[in-house]
């Protein structure tokens, strides 16, 4: 196939600019530098929580139309609703809270209008919707899904986490959403994923699976050490990340409990920075004497480059996590848990410390407060590594020679002629 530009429908349950927490910055990411070569198109579910102009103002800069669908409110009491709701049903609550008709009506509309060479899927939970369409005559697109996580094996650790009725609730769920997202995994002609330990995960159960790891970068030029931006003070440790994710609250609550008070003691100093969105009262919690709730800020540069440690003591997840990227193209030193630097090519005491016992974290974080050269060694040779390996210019050029190794196999079959007056529903 030659290299012209191609024709790519970007789907989503949410957009992807501007970019706040960490899915949403792995989306702009690829997109932003795909759109430099591609024409790209968005049809996108937004929830409440967005502000639907702002994020049709930010998309339109690099997409060539972006069709934004309000989803009703999911918060609060409708979403316990639907949970509920969701222990009766066939489907995971995951599907159930983003299946509006509206979607499958501008997903029909866009599709019809013109030609596709890639539908482009975030997620697996619009999986259920009509993808696969063009205008009579054309080619069906190829289908390629974006794996941000194995999400029903995430699920399947919560039932493993987190309180009696959320753990019942999870066992539940998460075999649901796993027949649903291995399903769309089949269905679709390609799948890229954060990490290779989530590749496996998943040709474990889809062997034949076209797979490709794209694993989570950062923006180099905008993430860099600055002179503008105030000098690491020694005694700040940050944790920065969406506060209404559940690994989030967990590995904080974590870290605030059993691992903090081993700092203090050692660093009567340190404070903690915990900065992020949403976040819920049991994070509010845990603000005491040391300890600072900022909750969202509009440029995390300044904030990171005053911290002398980041730390990612995540206990639950997949994929890998864009928070090490992101502070690592700061130059920032860094002490994570293993799962927590899952997927990242880093190499332990060179370019960031890894700990999995409270007190061995402690040791780790209280030596690069102590030792404010150390941490510059680290911070520097993490900036080097997120340069040269985890920038999201590469990445994108790596989508591209998958999206082209997709169209150039074997032919897809043709659409039949659509019955356009027939009603199509959403799954």
């Amino acid at each position: 196939m030659s290299p012209q530009r191609l024709n790519i429908l970007c789907v989503s349950q949410l957009p992807a600019s501007p970019p706040r927490f960490g899915a949403q910055a792995r989306m702009h990411g690829l997109m932003t530098e795909l759109a430099q070569h591609h024409d790209l198109t968005a049809v996108v579910l937004v929830d409440e929580e967005f502000d639907i102009e702002e994020c049709r103002r930010a998309m339109q800069v690099y997409c060539h139309e972006v069709v934004l669908i309000p989803n009703p409110s999911r918060g609060g009491a409708s979403k316990r609703l639907q949970q509920l709701r969701s222990l009766t049903s066939t489907q995971s609550f995951e599907r159930l809270r983003v299946r509006v008709p509206a979607l499958q009506q501008a997903l029909d509309r866009v599709l019809r209008a013109r030609p596709f060479d890639v539908v482009n899927l975030e997620f697996t939970f619009l999986g259920g919707y009509n993808l696969r369409q063009a205008p009579p005559g054309n080619r069906l697109p190829a289908l390629v899904v974006d794996s941000h996580n194995i999400d029903y094996d995430l699920a399947r650790q919560y039932a493993r986490a987190g309180g009696v009725v959320r753990r019942l609730y999870a066992a539940a769920n998460w075999r649901k959403l796993r027949w649903e997202e291995l399903t769309t995994y089949r269905d679709a002609d390609g799948v890229y994923l954060c990490s290779v330990a989530d590749q496996r995960r998943l040709l474990d159960e889809v062997p034949g699976a076209g797979t490709l790891v794209i694993p989570n970068a950062a923006d180099v030029q905008y993430y860099q050490p600055r002179t503008t931006d105030p000098p690491s003070d020694s005694r700040t440790v940050v944790f920065f990340g969406h506060l209404s994710y559940f690994p989030n609250i967990d590995g904080l609550t974590y870290f605030v409990q059993k691992i903090w008070p081993r700092i203090a003691e050692m660093q009567p100093k340190a404070r903690l920075k915990i900065i992020g969105a949403q976040a819920p009262r049991s994070v509010q919690a845990l603000v005491r004497p040391g300890v600072e709730l900022t909750g969202f800020v509009s440029d995390l540069r300044p904030h990171l480059a005053e911290a002398a440690v980041v730390v990612v003591p995540l206990r639950l997840g997949g994929g890998t996590r864009l928070k090490i990227v992101e502070a690592m193209a700061m130059g920032k030193a860094i002490v994570s848990s293993t799962l927590g630097a899952e997927g990242i090519e880093a190499v332990p005491g060179r370019d960031l410390l890894v700990e999995d016992q409270p007190a061995a974290f402690a040791d780790a974080v209280s030596g690069l407060l102590a030792e404010p050269s150390l941490a510059a060694r680290i911070g520097q040779s993490a900036r080097q590594l997120a340069v040269q390996r985890y920038a999201w210019s590469g990445a994108a050029r790596a989508l591209e020679d998958f999206y082209r190794e997709i169209l150039d196999g074997p032919s897809r079959e043709q659409p039949s002629e659509p019955d356009w007056h027939g009603s199509t529903s959403v799954a």
